[in-house]
């Protein structure tokens, strides 16, 4: 079923609901789904609404039309999106493949709704695996000179905006992106990290967590800031381990997670269920 998507985010005060709804009544719109959360920390208030389309006498454009003058009135910071326009996503990889693997089955069965533009590396490793697909890889390598590392980022830019992607996913790309990189596409680049942040960031992750001791080890789905792997949480998991379970043992339990949790928060963005609070997120799941 057709739906236009509409998210919210303003600051809280009476009335809010009432006018949004009664906007969509007043032109026959059917409400199949409405979640909201009004944070009392940050005094905003979140709202995300899905109106069945045939139900409506006009398109999304004529919505945003209609729509406009309660959103000037309360302040919103807004948006409505058809369920029909799937969302384009670019898939960056190095060389472990579990994530990759796990997001191309869910998108070749169905599971995942949006169109891959296509997969950059900077490592060639998994172009068979990703041209067996149908979606073009792209080998970008990143050398460790500033410079070229510059004009890696450069190129992985020009792709983006060449393919009109909407979202770029780190499927375990393991390469730290420049901060204006990350600031030019704030809320749009996904990451999986193999921790349950705030524990145990940056590399080797499962051993730091093995050296700890620890009894739980989980992964953690965040979108993208300069501030590395301190970007708003989506997502995260976590499966018990005890004091016999090795660094390859941890490994090997934790990639289980890091697929879960990197579709789980992938879909929800897809979705428009993700709505970003500061440092923080809203997740209507």
């Amino acid at each position: 079923m057709r739906r236009y998507v509409l998210t919210i985010t303003c600051p809280d005060r009476i009335g809010i609901v009432a006018a949004v709804t009664g906007l969509i009544a007043s032109h026959g719109g059917s409400v199949l789904e409405a979640t909201q959360h009004g944070d009392l920390s940050s005094g905003l208030f979140f709202l995300r609404i899905e109106v069945t389309a045939e139900s409506l006498p006009f398109g999304p454009a004529e919505f945003r039309d209609a729509f406009r003058p309660v959103a000037e009135e309360f302040a919103m910071e807004w948006q409505i999106t058809d369920t029909e326009v799937r969302k384009r996503v670019m898939l960056l990889v190095s060389r472990e493949d579990h994530c990759l693997a796990d997001l191309l089955y869910r998108w070749r069965s169905g599971d995942m709704e949006c169109d891959i533009t296509s997969v950059v590396s900077n490592h060639e490793d998994l172009r068979p695996f990703v041209e067996w697909h149908g979606i073009p890889f792209r080998w970008v390598p990143v050398p460790p000179e500033p410079a070229s590392k510059a004009e890696a980022f450069a190129e992985i830019q020009r792709v983006f905006e060449e393919e009109r992607a909407d979202l770029m996913v780190l499927a375990r790309y393991m390469q730290i992106l420049p901060a204006s990189f990350c600031d030019r596409h704030s809320g749009r680049i996904i990451n999986i990290h193999h921790s349950f942040l705030p524990s145990f960031a940056g590399s080797r992750p499962y051993h730091q967590a093995f050296a700890r001791g620890v009894k739980l080890i989980g992964a953690t789905c965040h979108y993208v800031t300069a501030d590395l792997d301190e970007g708003p949480i989506i997502e995260q998991d976590t499966r018990r381990i005890d004091h016999a379970d090795s660094p390859e043992e941890l490994r090997r339990v934790g990639r289980d997670v890091e697929r879960t949790v990197l579709a789980r928060g992938l879909r929800w963005h897809l979705e428009d269920r993700v709505l970003l609070n500061g440092s923080k997120t809203i997740v209507f799941a």
